[in-house]
């Protein structure tokens, strides 16, 4: 298994972890990580893609790609 980064996204702290062709997005609630979603990197938009392969995770594009899957859990009521 691939070791998580923690990020911000919309000044909350979330895990990512790259697994071959899907990236995980997740939070730490009570001490154990609760996995929101696995998304197919190949659905990212280019320039995230890029900011992801260059380790990037403060760029823009792929925060923004990011937090529209956070909204997206949120909408799910996850």
């Amino acid at each position: 298994m691939s070791e998580s980064t923690t990020i911000e996204l919309g000044g909350e702290a979330y895990l990512v972890q790259r697994e071959g062709d899907a990236l995980r997005l997740g939070r730490q609630v009570g001490g154990d990580t609760v996995w929101l979603d696995d998304i197919e990197v190949g659905q990212l938009p280019g320039p995230a893609r890029e900011a992801l392969e260059r380790g990037d995770h403060t760029d823009q594009t792929l925060q923004t790609s990011l937090l529209a899957v956070v909204q997206a859990e949120a909408d799910r009521g996850a």
